[in-house]
């Protein structure tokens, strides 16, 4: 079956991913269909960072202008010393930045992220919304590709987009590369409402606090209305933990050594629920025929770039242009869109696992060593250091990109 405009796309996950690539393939004259397992379209967590290259997905999308209104535009990136209480890099996010990468940076609820794709999609005449279908699996033949439902019955298709997160059973069949990986990295988030922060301890930024083996972070969302509080420990966890909720007590005590004020604010919180993370390694091919993966189904990656939503947007829009391509095999269009997107995603996995180990948790001589490299970049050397993902616009990876070191790492 050609590629030809009116095909049929199944995208199996309704998360921001998904909602993405729906609305993408909706907008490139095509019709799809969002498969999701849970009884309703709603995005759990709190806070999301969104930089430049985000926001130019989300403006080819059309959803660009709902998440600015809701977005809180920071002022500065800053990482702390977390032992000793020093700035160690400051990243200001006004003025050159966002003229050199065109966009701001901001931060948001992941709610006011996610909502203004599900509205689009609402919208669109093009997409429809099924929940509460649960994919386990994929069929495929010279005809077309039909998820399978848990409860036997199945949704077909002219292809199959897998958006079903780091779980995801499209990848289990796909590759068959079995659970994520472990990172042994266990983080604790909660969010306080800003009345109750101190005038003196609210900023419009993101600021890290970085320790041996932990670090700490904090910044606005939803408006302003909320900080979102995230603290993170190398412990060598060995379990997936998913959301668990943990005594105020526990996530105190881990992060006693906090300098003051970053003491003070860690003391704000309540109600904190933990995570371990996983990721998974690089995954050169993430496509079989009609059916590809997209976003944390394709290459899931650690936060510490910030960068996991940014590259399933990323995902999208790539997807959306290779459709409106109308390439004469759909195997082709699929093809085009993984080659497009492979070694831009494998970059920003790779990174994200190198700030962890390379900036963030490292002690003594090491972090000292650390401290000097950053303070010794100009402003122009820190938006080099950032601009391979902060700034796309194609969204894919110059082949002069060099792999990451310290001095790449940033933030």
């Amino acid at each position: 079956m050609g590629a030809t405009i009116g095909m049929d796309i199944v995208v199996v996950g309704g998360g921001i991913g998904g909602l993405a690539a729906a609305l993408s393939a909706a907008r490139a004259g095509h019709r799809a269909t969002v498969l999701e397992r849970a009884p309703s379209f709603q995005e759990l967590g709190a806070g999301i960072q969104l930089a430049p290259n985000a926001f130019h997905a989300l403006d080819a999308l059309g959803v660009g202008v709902e998440v600015r209104r809701r977005a809180v535009f920071t002022e500065e990136l800053r990482l702390m010393d977390g032992v000793s209480g020093d700035v160690a890099v400051s990243l200001p996010l006004t003025g050159a930045y966002r003229k050199r990468f065109g966009n701001p940076y901001a931060v948001v609820h992941r709610g006011d992220l996610f909502q203004p794709l599900l509205q689009a999609c609402r919208q669109h005449p093009g997409v429809d919304l099924l929940a509460d279908h649960a994919v386990v699996g994929y069929e495929q033949d010279a005809d077309g590709v039909r998820a399978v439902l848990a409860d036997g019955r199945q949704v077909a298709g002219d292809l199959l987009i897998g958006a079903d997160g780091i779980r995801s059973a499209v990848r289990g069949q796909l590759v068959g590369d079995g659970p994520p990986r472990v990172s042994g990295h266990t983080i604790y988030r909660c969010v306080v409402p800003m009345g109750e922060v101190p005038e003196d301890l609210r900023a419009n930024r993101v600021t890290l606090w970085a320790g041996p083996k932990w670090h700490f972070v904090h910044y606005p969302i939803a408006r302003g209305e909320l900080l979102n509080l995230a603290a993170t420990v190398d412990d060598g966890a060995s379990r997936a933990v998913v959301g668990d909720p943990v005594p105020t007590d526990r996530v105190r005590n881990l992060f006693h050594r906090l300098p003051p004020v970053a003491r003070r604010l860690l003391h704000l919180g309540r109600d904190w629920r933990t995570w371990v993370l996983c990721d998974r390694g690089r995954l050169d091919r993430w496509v079989d025929g009609r059916v590809a993966l997209l976003g944390d189904a394709a290459h899931p990656m650690l936060q510490y770039a910030a960068q996991g939503a940014c590259m399933a947007l990323e995902d999208a829009v790539v997807l959306g242009r290779v459709l409106g391509e109308h390439a004469a095999e759909v195997t082709t269009t699929l093809e085009r869109y993984n080659d497009v997107r492979r070694e831009r995603a494998a970059f920003a996995q790779h990174v994200s696992t190198e700030i962890g180990t390379q900036l963030y948790h490292v002690a003594g001589e090491e972090a000292r060593q650390r401290n000097e490299m950053l303070r010794a970049l100009s402003p122009s050397d820190l938006l080099d250091r950032v601009a391979p993902l902060h700034g796309s616009r194609g969204f894919g990876l110059p082949a002069a990109t060099r792999p990451v070191d310290l001095a790449d790492a940033g933030h």
